[in-house]
């Protein structure tokens, strides 16, 4: 297998997953009497997609930025759209945990914006990987695992106001990374693994553990 064919597969796995885990987030409803049942499916969603976007644009997005002939310009793009479908996620979590600011909207309104974001970010990230394959070098690294190490060591939450790019972008992501885990132990939080393309299958009880949301007969 080529590092074009681990990449690529990879990224449509973990873009399926995602898929699912926002659909089932966008479900999810706290109420007043038990907030916190709805939180793991939500959770979920948010680590997950904060992962794997951080490790993007530390991987995907920084090679581009030196592979592609427009890579500066490609990059910047991705950044800003990057930090648009980040303050998304951030007002999910603001909605969570019961933000004056975000507790008058709406979770429809709030979870539209999401889906919003995420589509139009997917479809940038997409286009970035097709042609930083198209400019594959022999010497080239396994972009796939490289992606996947990425998303072991990125923040489990948005941050859409720290640098994004370069050294500091590594630095903010880096610091980011020891808050987002002492904050994770504390409130407990379930940080699911990022996903292989080889991890994928359309079977409902591993997209059940895929999506952190087992609904296993308790007699199996």
């Amino acid at each position: 297998m080529t590092d074009v064919d681990t990449l690529v597969p990879g990224m449509n796995a973990t873009h399926r997953v995602l898929d699912e885990r926002l659909s089932l987030a966008a479900s999810a409803r706290p109420d007043p009497g038990h907030p916190r049942d709805q939180y793991p499916a939500i959770d979920s969603f948010l680590a997950s997609a904060s992962r794997h976007h951080a490790a993007v644009l530390d991987v995907v997005v920084n090679a581009a930025r030196h592979r592609l002939p427009d890579g500066e310009e490609r990059a910047r793009e991705f950044v800003h759209r990057s930090k648009e479908f980040e303050i998304a996620l951030a007002n999910v979590k603001a909605k969570l945990y019961g933000s004056t600011y975000a507790i008058r909207r709406s979770w429809e309104s709030i979870w539209a914006d999401v889906r919003s974001e995420f589509d139009a970010t997917w479809a940038l990230e997409r286009k970035l990987v097709g042609e930083l394959a198209a400019h594959l070098h022999e010497d080239d690294p396994d972009w796939g695992e490289r992606l996947y190490h990425a998303e072991l060591q990125a923040p489990t939450r948005p941050h859409p106001y720290v640098p994004h790019q370069g050294v500091r972008g590594k630095v903010a992501r880096s610091v980011a990374l020891r808050i987002d885990r002492f904050w994770d132990a504390t409130e407990g939080r379930m940080i699911p693994e990022p996903v292989r393309d080889h991890d994928w299958h359309d079977d409902g009880k591993v997209t059940q553990y895929l999506l952190a949301d087992p609904h296993i007969d308790e007699e199996e």
